[in-house]
Formats: structure tokens, sequence, C-alpha cells
């Protein structure tokens, strides 16, 4: 979902190339420090490196974007929506997602799609098109994304950790054992192991850790699927209803703020425009990039809507009604206990890369602002050469290791306050599909192409962008009241599952 400039840096990684920072009027961007050779076979027209990615580079870069720990909701956002609305709003949000996702990619050069100027990033497409007032909001947005998908990632993991504890006891009991734990240890773990991950200083040296992290991306997702369709076939029953939850297991009013809070599950799911442009930018043309990339976004957003379908539906169909939250960690699964626990577990390790990729930009942005304002400070400027056996000298930075376990210790202690997976996976998705996936790509396109005002084609855009607005606060509302509901339970730091 929105990894800021880590894809369109992992793909040049090979390239031997310096990376720096640059531009005192840009938020995030990560060039690479060579002059302009026109016309070479080892330049572009910007003059960096050729960019080698090709329809199905870019498709995989997706891809693996995409498919993460909200798959593992979609069950129970299927199961508030039903066997017609659940299936339709997912194949609704991946068009949505398609067609935002083709005009964005129109804006990757300003003006001419052939040689108009690049924009390395979704921020500088913002600045070049819309104006520096618009990039200022769009930041807003898009650190505050990030930062709630921190301490999504949080309290995600620390329910895997705690699900593979509590399978384990469950199976030496024989289920006679309640097994009840408290999530804050394991929070407290994770965020531990944070810490020292948030130490590695760049975006160059953590691509082992989200190539590890893809792997175990798609190893969990299959193992939900796989055990959706075991439980299906051991049973021989379809479970779930064409309208959803049943009226009588749920008040109508929870009946729907559930419902638009299962909006906010599936948006979640689907959003990668934020990282559409990074990705463009390591595309090599001819053909133009934007055709290709129309291509792979196409390609991608079928692999993974095909994939979404079969994890949401076949959990539903497992558990219908009573389908969990979480599909891995929700205890709709007991047997075989060994493979949960291998899901689990591979959950941790997937989101201990991805906390690091959509904190990274984070970290960035404030050390670039902190080093302009203060270029004189030694305790943001110096450095510290700490000898490390066998891995050279690691470079500790006072200022880096005080500000990023800040950070973490702020997500985890939100994430300890607000430990519900459900509520915050659809407060995220809310806040970050309307004004990433649609306002932003289609007002860029309007003023791209110049679209006149009042135009039919202006008049479709502004309602596709009002619409989606309208289900993002819908999904909004349904998920802070499903917090609110929540709390009237919930006692900070004594809640035991």
């Amino acid at each position: 979902m929105q990894m800021i400039n880590y894809y369109s840096l992992s793909l040049r990684m090979g390239e031997n190339a310096a990376t720096k920072y640059h531009h005192q009027h840009q938020v995030f961007d990560i060039s690479i420090d060579v002059l302009p050779q026109s016309g070479s076979k080892c330049f572009d027209d910007d003059g960096r490196l050729k960019r080698t990615g090709t329809l199905w580079t870019a498709s995989a870069h997706i891809i693996t974007a995409v498919i993460g720990s909200g798959v593992l909701s979609l069950a129970w956002a299927i199961a508030q929506l039903g066997w017609i609305a659940g299936p339709a709003m997912m194949l609704l949000f991946s068009f949505v997602g398609f067609y935002t996702s083709s005009l964005l990619a129109d804006c990757y050069r300003t003006g001419d799609l052939v040689s108009g100027k690049r924009n390395y990033t979704y921020m500088e497409a913002v600045r070049s098109i819309l104006g520096e007032a618009k990039v200022k909001a769009c930041g807003f947005i898009q650190y505050v994304n990030l930062f709630g998908i921190a301490i999504g990632y949080t309290i995600a993991a620390s329910i895997s950790m705690m699900a593979i504890k509590r399978s384990n006891c469950f199976h030496e009991s024989g289920g006679e054992n309640p097994c009840q734990m408290s999530s804050y240890p394991y929070m407290i773990l994770f965020g531990v192991t944070e810490i020292l991950f948030s130490q590695i200083p760049d975006f160059d040296q953590i691509w082992w850790l989200s190539i590890v992290a893809a792997v175990m991306s798609f190893t969990y997702s299959s193992i939900g699927l796989g055990l959706g369709i075991a439980k299906v076939a051991a049973t021989g029953t379809l479970r779930g209803s064409l309208t959803g939850i049943s009226i009588n297991n749920v008040s109508q009013t929870q009946k729907l703020l559930r419902s638009f809070q299962a909006l906010g599950d599936i948006a979640f799911a689907y959003s990668f425009s934020a990282i559409l442009i990074e990705i463009q930018d390591t595309i090599k043309s001819p053909p133009s990039e934007a055709k290709t990339m129309k291509k792979a976004t196409v390609l991608s957003v079928s692999v993974t809507t095909v994939f979404y379908m079969l994890c949401g539906c076949t959990g539903y169909a497992a558990f219908g009604d009573l389908a969990p939250g979480n599909l891995l960690t929700g205890f709709g699964f007991y047997n075989p206990f060994w493979l949960l626990d291998i899901a689990n577990a591979a959950i941790v390790i997937h989101l201990v890369g991805a906390y690091q990729v959509f904190s990274q930009p984070i970290f960035a942005f404030i050390e670039k602002r902190a080093k302009q304002k203060w270029p004189e400070s030694g305790f943001i400027t110096k450095e510290f050469a700490i000898p490390i056996p066998g891995c050279g000298q690691y470079k500790l930075n006072l200022f880096r290791l005080v500000w990023r376990t800040m950070f973490v210790v702020l997500t985890t202690v939100i994430s300890m306050l607000l430990p519900f997976f459900n509520d915050v996976v659809g407060i995220i998705g809310a806040l970050g599909f309307w004004p990433l996936t649609v306002y932003f790509p289609v007002e860029m396109y309007i003023a791209q192409k110049n679209i006149p005002k009042w135009s039919t084609r202006w008049i479709c855009l502004q309602i596709l962008s009002i619409s989606c607005l309208a289900i993002s606060v819908a999904a909004a509302a349904g998920s802070i009241a499903g917090v609110m509901l929540d709390l009237k339970a919930y006692r900070p730091f004594k809640t035991s599952y």
C-alpha cells in the first residue's frame, strides 16, 4: 500500500550509482548524481542512468506492494456485505484503482507523454501540476497515512505473535484451557525489534528486508486460502447469505456501521496509487512509460483481484457470519496448528519489513528538514563509527537514534491504547483512499489534459471523485464508530484475549 520512493530505488540498486536527497523544495526524493548526456546509450533524457524496468517488473512491484496484511480482513468484510455486495464492492474498488491509476500514469511527465519533464515521485507530480498549496495538503495526508499504517502493522504483528502462543496452548490442553493472554508484551517486543531495524540509515540498505517480506506475504496469504478451501471441502457447504450478517445477530445500526467499516477494509487492501509514480520511474522507454504502466496496472490489478476474491470468498464460505476479523488469528482455524504457526510467523516477519518500508519516507523527510534548519548542529550531522565484526563499520547518528526511537515508541504506545486491528485498518483505508487514490489523480489529470470545466468529461470525473469521497466518509464513520464501541468494554493496558 504507500511505499514512497522505495520501489524506484530498489530496482536501481544494481546500477552501483550513488543516491542522494536533493532539491530544496522537494518533500522527499531520491536522485542519481550523474551528468546529462544527450543521446547516450547509457543515460536517459534527464541524465540519469537508463531505466531498465519492463511491463513484468512494474507488475511485480505493484503486486508486491498491494498484497499484504489487508487480505486477512477481507473475509470479515464480505461477511458484513454478503455474497452480492461483498464481491461487487471488491470489483468496484479494483476498477476505481485501475482507472485512477491510468489517469495518474499520464502525469508521470508534465506536458508531453513522451518528452515532457519527468516527475520522479507522487509528491513531485502534485507540485509540478497542481502547485505548492496542493502539495502541502498531499504531503500531510500521505505522511499521516504512513504513520497510521505503522500503528496498524504493530497491532497486526502482536496479534499474530499472540496467536502462535495461543495455538500451541490450545493444542497442549486439548482445547480445555481458554489460554487468555495480553497482547501488550508482544507489542513491546515488536517495538524493540523495530527500534533496532529503524537504525538502518537508508532505503538502499533495507532492500533485502523487503524481499523477505514479499515472500512472507505470499506465504501466509496462500496458507489462508488453502485452509479456507479445505474447510469448505470438509463441511461440504458454502456458508453465508446474499445480504451478509443477519439483523438477528446485530442491530440495524451495527449492521450499517459494520458495512461502512468493511468498505474501509477493502480500500486498505487495494490502495497503491501513492507509489505508482515511483514504480513508473523505473520503466524504460520507448514505448512511453505511461503506455507500459497502464498495461502493468491492468495485469497486476487483475491478478490481485483474483487472489483477493479467492481469499475473501473462501473465508466467508468457510465461516459465514462468524468470519473472523483476521483470518489467521481469529481462531476459526485450529488445525493443523503447526501450519497456523508458520502462517502467523510469516505475518510477523512480513510486518517487520513492511513497517520499515512505510516508515523510512517519514524518517528521511524529518531528517532532511532537520539538516536544512540546523546545518551546523553536531547533534544532527555528526556520526560516530562503530566497528561491527564481520560487517565493517556502522555510522551512528545521535539524532537518528533519538528521533527514530521516539517514533517507534509513539506508534507502539498508540497501538497499545487502540489494539483494534479491523477498526484501525478501516480508518487507515478510509483516510487514504479518496485523497491519494482518487482526488489528486483526477485533479492532476484534468490540469494535465486541460479538460474544460463543465465539459462532459470534467463532470464525469467530478462525479467519480465525489462518489468516492462519500464512500471514504462512510468508511471512516463506520470504523470510528467501531473503535468507540470497542472502547466501551476496553480497559487500557489490561485487555486480554
